[in-house]
């Protein structure tokens, strides 16, 4: 699988690290004690500054018609634009606004540190930048376990990213990802969601205001979802029940959802019933599937979908997946595996209108 890490040919490393686990196509920093946000900036070649740059062009207008006497005037600046510029390489990153305000890396923890602190507070556990240096990602372990059952347990992370190209806002999500497998299972509740986006115009207070209500949205729906998962592992599914449920959660389309609801099988392409029996396949044969809380329950339906775009679906490259699970297509299938587990739980096998 291909990556995109950034490289810093000033220092030769790239900027990436984690705390003992295996580092990205064994790139970057591999660290056996997790570190302090300035120990993290360091570790993952995040040290670099941003600045906002005035720019300019050329008039190359022939000012008396002879084009061997082209009159050439420099810096011609370009009003209410800027270049943002990574200092120690001087490379430029994009072209930015006026009320642009940049995010340094340094600050970009400082959200974390300012929101849980103290001896038992949030970990650093992978950070690196992407591209030339354009885009950082921190994802950060807090406190306790979302439990299911007696041994299944659940990391609480949460997940910031922000670019320096003017081309995204900052974004702060709440992830939920299950130890035994590395299943990322993202899913917002319906009166909740689990991403936040601010505003690079924002003010530092703002900004502030918003890392403080990602950390209550956190803890509430890591409390709902606590209960939640432990009710869906006492619901017993069939494999016929789970099978359509993936076939329900999977439709790429209402034409395959309809397809699928209306039991019309050979409509479906074989791309699509290829996609599900893969799915299917992870559910019934993963020995991370074989828990008590997961075999033949809705919380392993549920694992099942998520753990197809973790562990078992191909992306072009490391980004394109990341991208998949938090914002794109595997969150918005594992969203409706998620709503799915919760009406089955509620009203049994008519949520899946078998014909």
């Amino acid at each position: 699988m291909a990556h995109d890490i950034n490289f810093n040919e000033l220092t030769g490393k790239h900027s990436f690290f984690s705390v003992k686990g295996k580092a990205w196509h064994g790139l970057g920093q591999v660290i056996s004690d997790y570190p302090t946000s300035a120990e993290a900036i360091k570790h993952a070649c995040l040290d670099y500054h941003i600045e906002k740059r005035p720019l300019f062009t050329y008039d190359t207008e022939n000012h008396n018609g002879d084009p061997e006497t082209d009159i050439i005037i420099p810096e011609i600046e370009v009003p209410n634009f800027y270049a943002t510029v990574r200092t120690d390489t001087e490379q430029v990153l994009g072209v930015v606004g006026n009320d642009y305000q940049i995010l340094q890396n340094l600050n970009a923890f400082t959200f974390f540190d300012t929101i849980v602190g103290g001896k038992d507070g949030i970990l650093y556990e992978t950070a690196g930048a992407l591209s030339n240096g354009s885009k950082i990602f921190i994802t950060a372990k807090l406190p306790d376990y979302i439990r299911v059952g007696r041994n299944d347990c659940v990391e609480k992370y949460l997940f910031l990213s922000t670019s320096h190209d003017g081309l995204g806002s900052i974004q702060i999500a709440f992830t939920p990802i299950r130890i035994v497998c590395a299943n990322t299972l993202n899913a917002a509740l319906r009166n909740h969601t689990n991403c936040i986006k601010i505003r690079h115009t924002a003010s530092a207070n703002d900004k502030l205001k918003e890392a403080h209500k990602m950390m209550g949205i956190a803890n509430s729906l890591a409390d709902e979802l606590e209960a939640i998962y432990n009710r869906w592992s006492r619901v017993r599914i069939t494999d016929r029940e789970v099978k359509r449920l993936i076939q329900l959660a999977m439709a790429p389309s209402k034409e395959v959802l309809a397809n699928v609801q209306q039991g019309a099988d050979d409509e479906l392409s074989s791309h699509f019933n290829n996609m599900v029996d893969n799915v299917f396949q992870y559910a019934m044969i993963s020995p991370t599937q074989q828990e008590d809380t997961t075999k033949g329950t809705v919380f392993g339906a549920f694992n099942a979908v998520t753990g197809y775009f973790q562990n078992v679906r191909n992306f072009k490259n490391d980004e394109a997946k990341f991208k998949s699970i938090m914002y794109g297509t595997g969150l918005q299938r594992s969203q409706s595996a998620f709503d799915l587990c919760h009406e089955f739980t509620q009203h049994g096998s008519s949520t899946l209108l078998f014909n």
